[in-house]
């Protein structure tokens, strides 16, 4: 659609007809020879004299070339533009964090793939989370990969495929054999607090407890909760096992039940798949719509047109000047000639 950034300037159109109203007409004196035998001279040749005042007149072309460029300067100086279609943005409300372990204990095969082959818990792990990424369209999604040490993987982007594609290339021990559950939860509020949205959700998967992180989980916890983050908490494996592969779940609980947050525990893939379901269900997706129409500016149409205008004109003026005036002064000169002879002869018969 078609609109001006200045349409109020278009009351200046008629401003070049007010000022040659209002303005006195341009005066310009010179010296003339009187004729005693004007009148017998002029009704001998035809044409008519005239005393006194004589002004000239603009030529039709000429007052249409110039009302069609005042038109065209003052469209152009309207700032003309053209204004789009609505285009819709969806902006996410909600940034997810996930948090996986990738201690030693994660190579246990105790896990069945959708195909019936049984396989580590990472791989499990990845399969599901794949699927589930792959339905948060609308979110900003990041990744924390932590073992020994907690590393950001992916820090948060609308970009899911990039996640996908580095939640792939995680592999087991890759950030040492221990699991530092509570320094991988300090360096998720650290991204939080570089977060511009109000719900943030963690979810943190493991099989294993705390070894010694610098920050205690439950601790961990308080400081998420008083940050406005909810994190979730999903156990893998044998809640009896002992020694390093032993489960801690009493405190994966505390730190969901400390942040608003729920526990789940997943013993094979379809446990693990329904909690993401879960997950999904309690936190659907939230985007804040924000629509706008883009302008584009035309004044460079009517100022080309203008400029092109005026060449065509000057062009005119040339090929008028050199083709057709030549032959209109060359009738002038033999209409002198008769008038000069004319002249002679009223001379002769006045002397």
């Amino acid at each position: 659609m078609l609109s001006f950034a200045y349409l109020w300037l278009f009351i200046l159109l008629p401003l070049p007809w007010i000022v040659r109203r209002v303005l006195p007409v341009h005066h310009e004196r010179k010296a003339t020879v009187r004729v005693p035998f004007m009148q017998r001279l002029a009704r001998l040749t035809g044409s008519h004299a005239n005393a006194g005042i004589v002004g000239s007149k603009r030529p039709l072309s000429q007052w249409l070339v110039l009302s069609l460029v005042w038109l065209l300067v003052v469209t152009a100086l309207a700032r003309p533009q053209w204004l789009g279609e609505p285009v819709v943005k969806d902006l996410p409300m909600r940034d997810l964090l996930v948090a996986v372990d990738l201690s030693g204990s994660m190579e246990t095969q105790d896990f069945t793939d959708k195909q019936g082959n049984v396989v580590d818990r990472l791989t499990a792990v990845k399969q599901v989370l794949d699927d589930f990424f792959a339905r948060r369209e609308g979110d900003r999604v990041g990744l924390i990969l932590f073992g020994s040490a907690a590393f950001t993987q992916v820090p948060f982007t609308a970009d899911l495929d990039v996640v996908r594609e580095l939640l792939d290339e995680a592999q087991i021990r890759m950030l040492g054999p221990r699991t530092m559950l509570g320094d991988a939860m300090g360096l998720a509020i650290n991204l939080f607090e570089r977060s511009n949205v109000d719900e943030r959700v963690l979810i943190i998967l493991t099989d294993g407890s705390d070894t010694g992180s610098l920050i205690p989980p439950e601790r961990a916890a308080v400081i998420a909760r008083d940050n406005g983050v909810v994190v979730h908490t999903i156990a893998m494996g044998d809640p009896t096992a002992l020694g390093e592969a032993a489960l801690d779940e009493k405190t994966l609980k505390n730190i969901a039940t400390t942040t608003g947050g729920g526990y789940f525990h997943a013993s094979d893939t379809a446990e693990l798949e329904s909690i993401y379901s879960h997950l999904d269900a309690i936190n659907p997706k939230q985007v804040e719509t924000q629509s706008y129409r883009p302008l584009t500016d035309l004044y460079h149409w009517p100022l080309a047109a203008l400029i092109l205008l005026t060449l065509l004109y000057m062009l005119w003026l040339e090929i008028r000047l050199r083709f057709i005036d030549s032959d209109v002064i060359k009738g002038q000169r033999v209409r002198g000639d008769k008038i000069q002879k004319i002249q002679d002869k009223v001379q002769g018969q006045t002397g």
